[in-house]
């Protein structure tokens, strides 16, 4: 991937994460590949960076900075960090549940800073929601919780993507048994729309073509194998097509995601989780990037978890956070541009 910069030369924040998995691991090798990224800092404790560096002899110095401005006349030199300090002693792979508001809080706050500009972006690294439960997080994931942090103006849809494929489930963090339930006309004519809309605001995609994925095997194959294609999916891809969306479907989703058939398509709308991420994962599970639409701020984030069983070996590979980092910062020169 080309190297790619943030507008008006505002750097990314990335959050802390949970800092028992593995994202301070990445930060550091990221960082290692500052030759070929735009300028970002970590809104995270230092002296937690800076023991990761040493135990697992990642040459990155560790600086401080007090304002997001400072970073990218640093970034060459160091790797930024907001300073935020953790309550608790971080224990790779034992996620400790007095550091919760700290992982909270550091969302929050590199979510405020993008909203006022002083970030390009926020790409935030893997947190445990099980361990966030505990201090009241109330959110599914970091798509709802960014979506509340954003106002009620804000239409979050989690959108997965690499080089090969865009996908988006219209239903989400929900047991598929609740995803059939819950699905209807409207839930995937919402997704659909905001998705055609960041696709030109935020892809660069003049006239998006969308991909609308049956729900049952075959989309159902006339009703022989479920009626929630005809009567929910077709409807929804009937309205998208009466607002100018360019839309096909149901298709069956067993042939949806072929080589052959992913040359017809900008991005696939699926009916549940799994649908959307098995393909994506299966392509490139390494270069895969989770990105938000729908919010006035741009949020991308790597497309895998905390990785307890490997935290604190030097194993974590950093390739799907410099993914994430790199389309951050395309993302928000698209929007600038689309804004001038």
């Amino acid at each position: 991937m080309s190297s790619s910069a943030a507008p008006d030369g505002a750097p990314l924040a990335l959050t802390m994460g949970e800092p028992a998995g593995i994202g301070g691991e990445i930060a550091l090798k990221a960082w290692l590949r500052r030759g070929d990224l735009p300028p970002f800092f970590v809104v995270d404790d230092a002296d937690r960076l800076e023991q990761i560096a040493h135990e697992l002899r990642i040459d990155v110095p560790v600086r401080s900075v007090t304002t997001p401005a400072e970073a990218p006349d640093l970034f060459s030199e160091a790797l930024p960090v907001l300073h935020h300090p953790l309550p608790a002693k971080s224990v790779a792979g034992r996620p400790n549940p007095a550091n919760a508001p700290a992982v909270v809080a550091s969302i929050e706050i590199a979510a405020r800073l993008a909203h006022s500009a002083a970030a390009a972006a926020v790409v935030t690294n893997p947190i445990s929601k099980e361990a966030l439960y505990g201090c009241g997080f109330a959110f599914p994931g970091h798509t709802e919780f960014l979506g509340a942090l954003a106002g009620s103006n804000a239409t979050p849809v989690m959108m997965l993507a690499c080089a090969e494929l865009r996908v988006v489930p219209v239903t989400i963090h929900v047991s598929l048994a609740e995803a059939i339930r819950v699905l209807d006309t409207d839930r995937i004519v919402d997704a659909a729309t905001v998705t055609a809309n960041a696709l030109k605001n935020d892809f660069g995609i003049a006239r998006p073509r969308l991909a609308v994925a049956g729900l049952n095997p075959h989309a159902g194959e006339g009703g022989a194998m479920g009626h929630e294609d005809a009567d929910i999916v077709a409807p929804a891809v009937a309205v998208l097509r009466d607002r100018g969306i360019d839309t096909f479907g149901p298709a069956p989703p067993d042939t949806l995601f072929a080589p052959t058939a992913r040359t017809g398509y900008d991005a696939a709308i699926c009916m549940y989780h799994d649908q959307a991420l098995i393909p994506l994962k299966t392509l490139d599970f390494d270069g895969g990037v989770n990105v938000t639409l729908g919010l006035p701020f741009v949020r991308t984030s790597p497309d895998h978890g905390t990785a307890f069983d490997i935290a604190g070996t030097g194993r974590a590979r950093e390739a799907s956070l410099v993914a994430a980092l790199h389309m951050a910062a395309e993302i928000a020169a698209h929007r600038a541009a689309t804004r001038t």
